[in-house]
């Protein structure tokens, strides 16, 4: 049976706290784990989760700064340690290839997984697999930084009732899905479109068009809220979404779930980041994010 799920292993920004790690998402979609932004501690916030080296095939970093990235050096040599059986695929962005170098050699280790390096430069799609395409696209932070994106292809719904209405049951009903005709009945008259599944993480940003791009009709979004919406001039000047930002862009792009994360250490009542963004008329599903949670994808639509 696949999972999709979304594992939370640190929700803090810049400062991580007592209850906080740093960065770190794992994204488990069916027989992948896609690693986003493993920040100091990942290594170690894995085991608690229960996510092991194997589980990872690749690794998504939005940009370079250290609560977003410090936490390679140990993921890739734990990587390397266990021997993972398969590639690893790593993305960041191109202009942050000399920090992807230090901290991919930071100490010494043996080598014994290929690490296929990926850098990103512009929008659009940069991997494609038989369950999903992955993009990216161009954020506003101080530093270059890429939000990504996974969109599974459209499938086919059959519909029993128009199937027994044409008389088609057993082996026919797997013919016309493969041929698309059977018997004058085509496989629109008995099916219908099932939309694929929609991921999209966004961190460390101002409001652009990248973030809406990202966003649009995701059945999921992470998203970065680091600051309550009484302090947008700090986010503005900082590259950063406020709580209503977040839920306003969610509001707009129709998104099914919205998960919040990446908050300052100023603050110390979650609930106040999921009243702001129930007050900016976010009325989907809605999940503040803490260390070690478990997310499961909504299901299709």
């Amino acid at each position: 049976m696949s999972v999709r799920e979304l594992v939370v292993l640190g929700t803090a920004s810049q400062v991580p706290t007592r209850h906080r790690n740093h960065n770190g998402y794992l994204l488990r979609w069916d027989s992948e784990g896609i690693l986003f932004d493993p920040g100091e501690g990942t290594q170690r916030q894995m085991l608690r989760a229960g996510v092991a080296a194997h589980d990872l095939n690749r690794i998504c970093v939005t940009h370079f700064h250290g609560d977003h990235s410090l936490g390679l050096p140990g993921v890739i040599q734990r990587i390397n340690l266990d021997q993972v059986p398969h590639p690893v695929t790593a993305h960041y962005p191109r202009s942050g290839q000399r920090f992807f170098e230090r901290l991919r050699y930071a100490t010494a280790y043996r080598q014994t997984v290929k690490l296929v390096e990926a850098p990103v430069d512009a929008d659009g799609v940069v991997a494609r697999t038989r369950s999903y395409v992955l993009e990216a696209h161009r954020l506003s932070h101080p530093v270059e930084s890429y939000g990504y994106r996974l969109v599974e292809p459209d499938g086919r719904r059959m519909l029993p009732e128009r199937l027994a209405a044409h008389g088609i049951k057993g082996p026919d009903v797997g013919r016309i899905q493969r041929e698309g005709v059977l018997g004058g009945v085509t496989l629109d008259e008995v099916s219908e479109v099932r939309r694929g599944q929609r991921f999209a993480f966004v961190m460390d940003t101002r409001l652009c068009d990248g973030v809406y791009a990202l966003a649009d009709g995701c059945d999921m979004l992470v998203i970065e809220s680091t600051f309550l919406d009484e302090d947008e001039h700090l986010a503005v000047e900082h590259g950063h979404l406020t709580a209503g930002q977040a839920a306003r862009v969610a509001r707009a792009s129709d998104v099914r779930h919205l998960v919040l994360t990446h908050f300052s250490q100023r603050y110390t009542d979650p609930e106040e980041f999921e009243r702001q963004a129930r007050a900016a008329g976010f009325e989907g599903e809605l999940t503040v994010a803490y260390d070690l949670l478990r997310v499961p994808l909504p299901k299709r639509r």
